[in-house]
């Protein structure tokens, strides 16, 4: 059930007990609530939940083919929801709880919404490592549908007031605890007999999935099926072009720099790639809000988790 009136306003609160009982009743209710992760502020609702469910795609203006990740509490839950082989059961030993979403079939008796997995044979599965968002999938009883709190295909949010930017009036609370630690949205990999599939690059890179699998990570294969949420080709973008490998910034450009180089904003002035993941989309909020007509990205490595990063620049170039 979800309660009648679809106009309202949306209340921000600090994470905290009291926050996170009030969080749980509206989830029981069927309604929406933002929540931090490890990755970015998450939209969740009760993935069991047509109805709930239905009002994330309304809320964010997201296609239905684009399928939605389900967050649990712990591997057990998982095993409800989704059949793991060995191979599955090993990266979710490595890497759970943490910034990997795996890409397995779901289960016939598992319960979910039919809109979770956008029609497809399978389920995407998280279990976060930040406690705000394990504490309410355990609070409100159920597994939780949450992509990105944000309007479909533009900026992620890294913080509470990025969400409230882009969806207050869309749901009733925003969970408050400050910046996600990761700024990047959760590797997705599909595991197989013989290789891991990378469907989305994140946190956990490549060689770090095959160091743990023992087996070939390989890309996603046919790119025009919509297997995983985050293979849009124009997505994580903001208002303004975007121009990508700037070494300066051009008139009416918000220059976001990469190490030591004149810019407007930083990702990381040591050229740290895990600081330059955590503080992207927050530049690309602050760019997208500036004066300037358009937006240049400096040059940004693509080893490691730079692989990461170039993939949502370019998506959000595209």
């Amino acid at each position: 059930m979800t309660i009648a009136n679809p106009a309202f306003a949306t209340r921000t609160c600090r994470y905290g007990a009291d926050a996170l009982r009030e969080a749980a009743l509206l989830i029981r209710a069927g309604e929406l609530v933002a929540v931090p992760t490890e990755t970015v502020y998450g939209l969740a609702a009760d993935a069991t939940d047509d109805q709930a469910v239905a009002a994330i795609y309304s809320a964010k203006g997201r296609p239905s083919f684009n399928p939605l990740i389900v967050h649990v509490a712990d591997l057990d839950m998982a095993e409800r929801l989704a059949d793991f082989s060995p191979m599955a059961r090993l990266l979710a030993e490595r890497f759970w709880p943490g910034p990997l979403t795996l890409v397995l079939p779901v289960r016939a008796d598992s319960g979910l919404s039919a809109l979770v997995t956008a029609g497809l044979p399978t389920v995407a599965l998280r279990l976060p490592a930040h406690p705000a968002m394990r504490s309410l999938v355990r609070e409100s009883g159920r597994p939780l549908a949450a992509p990105s709190a944000n309007r479909s295909g533009s900026i992620s949010p890294t913080r509470a007031e990025h969400v409230l930017a882009s969806l207050s009036g869309r749901l009733r609370l925003v969970l408050d605890e400050g910046p996600t630690s990761e700024g990047l949205e959760s590797t997705i990999a599909a595991p197989e007999a013989d290789r891991v599939r990378l469907l989305r690059p994140g946190p956990v890179t490549a060689a770090m999935l095959e160091q743990a699998a023992g087996v070939p990570v390989t890309g996603a294969g046919d790119t025009s099926r919509i297997e995983a949420p985050g293979q849009l080709e124009s997505h994580y973008a903001p208002s303004k072009p975007v121009r990508l490998n700037a070494l300066r910034a051009e008139k009416d450009e918000y220059l976001i720099g990469f190490g030591l180089m004149p810019c407007h904003i930083n990702l990381s002035l040591e050229a740290d790639m895990r600081e330059a993941a955590a503080n992207l989309f927050s530049a690309l909020h602050v760019a997208d809000a500036s004066a300037a007509a358009s937006i240049a990205v400096a040059p940004i490595p693509v080893e490691g988790i730079g692989a990461a990063i170039n993939d949502r620049l370019r998506r959000a170039a595209a």
